[in-house]
């Protein structure tokens, strides 16, 4: 009994769940922009407060010529350096976050890594406050990983560039400041900027070579960072360009994007409209699906589906509702069928509209969005059950009527 309480209380409250998101209109925001907003405001607050430790150096690097800074950088001051480096990743990184990039997200996830092993390195003064900030952003941006999936080859190219950038110059101002601690001493910026690449590219000529402990701490976060934003810029700029080229020699018939004219909208993610929606593409209509989230890999689907909230307004002009020739509001939601219907008779009222009941009690309600067919399946299933326990002949139109309340 507990069992089946308990059940019942999961199903309602995810009900409500839903229909607050709907209300709210979180998919259109929730969860990246307030993870960009976190991850921005981390880049910041480490920029500020590793700021404060380069004063002294930048204040040398104004006054005496760059062949005397070699060796005379602390390692605190260059630890300040790889904060600040990091935090404004961070900031570029949370612009991209915004549009949900899975890039973006990843860039974010390593980034925040970074700060969490340098915040506990032995040589960081970071407070317990700041620790267990980055931590619980590290938590949070793993457990909205499924939110960021969109990839965009111009996005990738921008971000790859930007990181590739940012480590050059970190590995050169390294490199520089620490000349002392290599053999042969490095001097020079063009120096710095040949070890920086070839570090990087993990070659290891072996012509510069880190003596001191603090030069080879600094060749080894110059090498694992190398190799973090060659692993994630490759995939994401390549990537897409091989997933194009597959997909156009194995599915050649699918190059085009079907053109929406005299379609028919399914909306709903439930067995109800998705076996609409085969029915109707067996017998050659055009059918748009709007789902909630992404059907898994693998699941067999219509070919032109469109992952959103099918009473948006925006949504709904994204499936061409205005040459469209009917919607069918086939959620098992009947308050989302409702919003469903009223904003497809904004949009297009010229439009049929079909809206599905899961609970009789709301069909005076729905009833009054005043939908072209309402389908109530509890009564088809009342009905059949009643006339076969009394004996009564089934009588199709009386179904039909039944199951079809016509507006």
């Amino acid at each position: 009994m507990k069992r089946e309480w308990f059940a019942a209380e999961r199903t309602w409250l995810r009900k409500e769940w839903q229909r607050m998101t709907r209300l709210l209109h979180t998919r259109a925001w929730f969860p990246q922009v307030p993870l960009a907003v976190l991850v921005g405001a981390q880049g910041l607050l480490h920029i500020l407060l590793a700021s404060g430790s380069l004063r002294p150096l930048l204040h040398e690097l104004a006054t005496p010529p760059i062949s005397t800074l070699a060796g005379g950088v602390s390692v605190l001051q260059l630890g300040a350096a790889s904060h600040i480096g990091i935090g404004v990743l961070l900031v570029l990184v949370a612009f991209g976050m915004l549009w949900r990039s899975r890039l973006a997200w990843l860039l974010a996830f390593l980034l925040t890594l970074a700060m969490v092993a340098l915040e506990f390195s032995p040589l960081s003064s970071a407070s317990r406050l700041l620790q267990g900030f980055s931590i619980l952003q590290l938590l949070l941006l793993l457990a909205a990983r499924g939110a960021f999936t969109r990839a965009s080859l111009a996005t990738a190219t921008l971000y790859a560039l930007t990181g590739l950038l940012l480590t050059l110059g970190y590995g050169t101002f390294g490199a520089l400041v620490l000349g002392s601690g290599f053999q042969p001493h490095i001097t020079n910026l063009t120096n710095a900027t040949y070890f920086a690449v070839e570090t990087m590219s993990t070659v290891g000529y072996g012509d510069i070579t880190p003596v001191a402990s603090d030069a080879r701490v600094f060749t080894i976060s110059l090498i694992m960072l190398g190799l973090g934003v060659f692993a994630t810029a490759l995939p994401a700029i390549a990537g897409p360009l091989i997933d194009k080229r597959l997909m156009n020699l194995l599915q050649p018939r699918r190059i085009g994007k079907m053109k929406r004219v005299s379609h028919v909208i399914v909306v709903g993610d439930g067995p109800l409209a998705q076996d609409t929606a085969r029915a109707l593409v067996a017998r050659g209509l055009l059918v748009t699906s709007i789902v909630a989230e992404k059907p898994p890999e693998g699941e067999e689907h219509t070919e032109d589906v469109i992952v959103g909230d099918g009473s948006d307004t925006e949504i709904l002009r994204k499936a061409d509702i205005a040459k469209a020739r009917a919607v069918l509001a086939l959620s098992e939601d009947d308050s989302y069928n409702a919003f469903v219907v009223l904003a497809a008779k904004e949009m297009n009222p010229e439009l049929r509209t079909v809206a599905a009941v899961s609970d009789t009690r709301n069909t005076g309600r729905i009833a009054r969005t005043r939908p072209d067919v309402l389908l109530t399946l509890p009564l088809l299933g009342g009905e059949l059950l009643a006339m076969a326990l009394s004996g009564e002949p089934i009588q199709t139109d009386a179904l039909i009527a039944q199951l079809l309340k016509l507006g």
